[in-house]
């Protein structure tokens, strides 16, 4: 047959389809492509990321028509590797939750532990960051430079808050294996002054550090579940609440996740993923939906008070198996008021505080319980490998002894009263507060053991119930395991259950050695021995060191909930006073036995040291709020003048990731704007919002400017009569009065140089704004400083020309200088 040049390329197009639909025919039937063919697989050594290309294995000739095409391969993991769902929720005490002996509802934690394994000697580090980092990287904290949260990082190895390129994160690990990888939630491991819109986004979730694909949730320390304004899909800021009142980034987040678990089902049925899930539940604010709350209020938990609570719960642990017989109820601290000795208004505000957080906690389990239920609808969860680790660190003691309305008081270094805190009564839990609960409420929430978060020498900051079920390989349903481990041993067990060796290097960096051992020894044997013999802890210089059944600790010489900006009380190296406990026999650490064993207290003391040196534990610092403000790097070192035309939306941390920082200071605002004919009004420049911060605005015509002040005080400067058509310049300028942390001054604001506004205000905030509100010009985002006034997103109607903020130097006692810098510290 003669064929004519015109249909040649006809002929091979209809080839290659029907080459095409016999490679996806295939691929349907379930058969695996040979090498080189289109959709062919491959699994790799995994020890070397990525891995080394391969050599082109087709024929190559003049013609492609007598060439034989081979394509690279698409990895995939080992056969039979496990999805992952890694889940960690925020603050919840080791005895929070009805799995381990708490009152409060927690059905899919129950769940998982009744399907698999329930950890009761399972430990973090005593705060969010650190724990994090070394979950995610299967190394100490210190080793990967997150001693303390990201923002309070010092410029030593062991606490600048960068993790580095040689401990890559599981994410990167599984990704370059194959791996879909996602993150929803919290990320509080990204450095302040890389985490605004941009960047540089090296150390973000979808980073090559971190190595996710997507992430949809938040950074820094926590947000409102009702406004988050630090809210980001991948690197992109999203303000989704906007217009949808009653949305909880709770169940949104849940949403997310179970979008994603539809969509690869449906896209890539056969891929597995690996999903960390970090809600922001239960850290303040305790943001339930209203729904929660009356579930909760109906049961009646806490009407009896913490004391009781504590009896309530111990008795529920030993008839669960949670501790043994023979442990003790570790003594109520002499701090720490009883609850038969308060007021009946006491009683009311504290009894409302522990229903709201009670419900944030039920809420959160619920809405992971929908993510896990969309595992199985898609009918994977046989092979999903489940590790629900109920939070990061014990339960939090920042509420102080009154709880807090708001989470930035104390920020602030303000401790609200009981009578503050009613004024908030009705309003607890809802958008309009940023609640915590009182202390005595986390020591209950720890029981049978001593301390709270921030502690790191006493297992209520440090131990944490952890459940882990994969139906396909753990048979034990409802096992409880008792041999001591920690968060950095959720990585290597990871590994072993996917098959994956650990990397020695990633893109191009040698690996350091991962620290954990993986815990898949204990699957099938309740009774194996431990396999981590030592293991030590550090916070705020708080520490202990684990060696064989024996704990030795140095407990904090402040508590952690008297915050406060004061220099510490002693030398942090030799100040503390050690105790030491035989945990074999002694479950709870109830009985220090340091005078009947001074050499072994001596021994373990070296030992920490030893260990410290190793994991880059040193200089100690038991500074806390002074952390915050300590010099961080910046791209805008010594910038003192800033100049924005608008508009700018969502720059967070002011004065480290971009905006201008007004406090303890003093500074000049001037915006250049044009009326239109008609007037104009909306926002000139913010930030902050309902809990704190500054807005300069116009509302009906009129300048104006707004300090709100913890919601506690609004201090506002307003002019008379509203701004004509045509240019107008606005100053606002504010003079502090002396040097200190949260001074007063005076603050003027004038119209085309005439003075419309002066007043004095007797005090400014000395810490922070907070990191939920975000740095605006031109429009707000978030909240509103002052709702009186208008409502976000407030729009400025008119031109803005040009809004320049001068800012004088820094005005601190030489006092506080010294505490902030940490002079004190770092010549120890």
């Amino acid at each position: 047959m003669h064929v004519t040049r015109q249909t040649l390329p006809a002929t091979a197009f209809t080839l290659a389809l029907i080459l095409t639909a016999t490679v996806a025919s295939a691929q349907g039937a379930g058969e695996t492509p040979p090498a080189g063919a289109a959709g062919a697989t491959t699994t790799i050594d995994g020890r070397y990321l990525p891995a080394p290309p391969r050599p082109f294995r087709g024929e190559i000739d003049t013609n492609a028509m007598q060439s034989t095409p081979s394509w690279p391969e698409l990895i995939t993991p080992p056969r039979g590797a496990p999805n992952v769902l890694l889940i960690m929720t925020d603050d919840v005490g080791f005895s929070a939750p009805s799995t381990f002996g708490g009152v409060i509802p927690t059905p899919t934690l129950d769940r998982i532990a009744d399907e698999g394994l329930r950890y009761t000697r399972f430990h973090t580090t005593a705060l969010c960051s650190p724990t994090r980092a070394a979950l995610l990287t299967g190394r100490n904290h210190h080793s990967v430079a997150t001693g303390v949260v990201v923002d309070q990082a010092t410029g030593f190895p062991g606490y600048d808050g960068v993790i580095k390129r040689d401990t890559v994160a599981v994410g990167e690990i599984l990704k370059q294996n194959g791996y879909d990888t996602s993150w929803f939630g919290k990320d509080h491991n990204t450095p302040t002054w890389v985490a605004s819109q941009a960047g540089p986004f090296t150390d973000w979730p979808t980073g090559p550090i971190k190595g996710f694909d997507y992430y949809y949730g938040f950074i820094g320390d926590d947000t409102s579940q009702w406004q988050p304004n630090n809210l980001f899909r991948n690197t992109t800021p999203i303000e989704p609440y906007l217009g949808h009142p009653g949305w909880n980034l709770i169940t949104a987040m849940a949403d997310e996740a179970i979008g994603r678990i539809n969509m690869l089902n449906e896209v890539q049925p056969e891929r597995p993923f690996m999903i960390y899930y970090a809600p922001g539940g239960t850290h303040a604010p305790h943001h339930p939906t209203r729904e929660w709350v009356d579930r909760i209020e109906a049961m009646h938990l806490f009407d009896e008070g913490w004391n009781k609570l504590r009896d309530t719960i111990f008795a529920n642990q030993k008839k669960l198996g949670i501790v043994p017989e023979n442990a003790e109820l570790t003594a109520w601290p002499d701090d720490l008021p009883k609850w038969d000795t308060l007021s009946d208004e006491q009683k009311k505000l504290y009894i409302r505080q522990a229903d709201v957080y009670a419900a944030y906690l039920a809420y959160t389990d619920h809405e992971i319980g929908r993510v896990v239920q969309a595992i199985d609808d898609a009918g994977k969860l046989d092979n999903t490998l489940i590790i629900y680790i109920s939070g990061d660190n014990g339960a939090s003691p920042e509420g102080t002894l009154n709880g807090l309305y708001s989470e930035f008081a104390i920020l602030n270094g303000i401790h609200p009263s009981v009578e503050d805190n009613m004024k908030f009564y009705d309003a607890w839990g809802t958008d309009q507060t940023y609640p915590h609960y009182a202390v005595p409420w986390a020591w209950a929430w720890d029981t049978p053991y001593q301390w709270t978060k921030e502690v790191a020498s006493h297992f209520g900051g440090t131990r944490n119930g952890m459940a882990m079920m994969w139906p396909d390989r753990i048979k034990d349903k409802g096992g409880i395991r008792t041999q001591f481990h920690h968060v950095i041993d959720v990585v290597p067990t990871i590994l072993e259950a996917a098959g994956i060796p650990e990397p020695v290097s990633v893109n191009g960096v040698a690996q350091r050695p991962i620290e954990g051992v993986s815990m898949a020894y204990t699957w099938d044997d309740a009774n194996a021995p431990g396999r981590r013999d030592t293991q030590y802890f550090e916070m705020f210089g708080s520490r202990a060191i684990y060696h064989d059944g024996w704990v030795a600790a140095a407990p904090p010489l402040v508590a952690p909930w008297d915050l406060s900006l004061a220099p510490p009380p002693a030398d942090v190296m030799n100040g503390f006073k050690w105790q030491l406990y035989d945990i074999e026999a002694d479950w709870s650490q109830a009985k220090d036995v340091a005078a009947e064993n001074p050499d072994k207290l001596r021994d373990m003391q070296q030992l920490f040291t030893m260990q410290a040196e190793k994991y880059r534990v040193f200089p100690l610092d038991d500074r806390t709020l002074p952390r915050f403000m300590a010099p961080k790097p910046s791209y805008t070192p010594g910038r003192n003048e800033f100049s924005y035309a608008g508009p700018l939306m969502n720059v967070p941390f002011p004065g480290v990731a971009g905006a201008p920082d007004l406090l303890n200071k003093s500074y000049t605002i001037t915006a250049e704007v044009e009326i239109p004919a008609g007037g104009a009004e909306g926002m000139l420049m913010t930030d902050g919002g309902r809990f704190s911060g500054y807005g300069f605005y116009l509302v009906g015509g009129k300048p104006t400017f707004t300090w709100n002040l913890i919601q506690l005080e609004t201090v506002k400067w307003q002019g008379k009569e509203a701004l004509s058509p045509g240019h107008h310049t606005l100053v606002f300028d504010w003079k502090q009065s002396a040097p200190g942390l949260g001074k007063g001054g005076t603050g003027t604001l004038k119209v085309d140089d005439a003075v419309v506004d002066t007043r004095e205000m007797p005090k400014s905030l000395p810490v922070g704004i907070g990191w939920v509100e975000t740095f605006n010009v031109g429009v707000d985002t978030g909240t509103s400083v002052d709702e009186s006034d208008y409502k976000v997103p407030f729009p400025f109607t008119g031109t803005i020309d040009r809004v320049t903020v001068k800012l004088g130097p820094e005005q601190l006692t030489a006092a506080e200088q010294e505490m902030i810098r940490g002079a004190r510290q770092t010549s120890n």
